[in-house]
């Protein structure tokens, strides 16, 4: 596995990741786009993943949430922009907030390459409202592919896994 955050040094911070999946690629692919993959890893270590629900088109709307390990609920929602099966996925991620300032909207690009029977994922966030919030998706997804790895791993095996 192959781990790699690069940072941009525009005004509107960019984060960039990159890692490598012993996973073939429409594998990956699905733990993207199907409800049972992600109910399994998206979410950061030590939370739960409550519900997750998409319309996988483009204009489709999707949702999910999670639970830490505190007992906070956290929601997220956004529209999916471009669907390129097995290739590239866009959609927007804002989170769903009941008090503060208005959620700011980010963009979200993911793409695969499948090289020797293992998938090269580089994600791209971008339009945070600071540095601070950057880092702070950096983390927490961070360890949601650590969890996304784990899953494909266990992939066809029949264990319950935990986010």
């Amino acid at each position: 596995m192959t781990n790699n955050a690069n940072v941009s040094a525009e005004s509107t911070p960019e984060l960039v990741v990159t890692r490598t999946f012993d996973a073939p690629r429409e594998l990956v692919w699905k733990a993207w786009t199907e409800r049972e993959h992600l109910l399994r890893w998206s979410c950061p270590k030590d939370f739960a993943v409550t519900y997750a629900e998409g319309d996988l088109r483009p204009g489709g709307e999707w949702k999910s949430g999670m639970l830490a390990p505190d007992g906070r609920e956290f929601h997220v929602r956004g529209e999916y922009r471009a669907i390129e099966p097995p290739e590239r996925l866009v959609f927007t991620h804002v989170w769903v907030e009941e008090e503060g300032p208005p959620p700011r909207e980010t963009v979200v690009v993911v793409s695969l390459r499948e090289e020797e029977g293992k998938t090269i994922m580089t994600f791209e966030q971008s339009g945070f409202r600071s540095q601070a919030s950057r880092d702070s998706h950096r983390d927490g997804w961070g360890e949601a592919f650590a969890n996304l790895e784990a899953h494909l791993g266990q992939h066809g095996r029949a264990i319950a896994m935990t986010c």
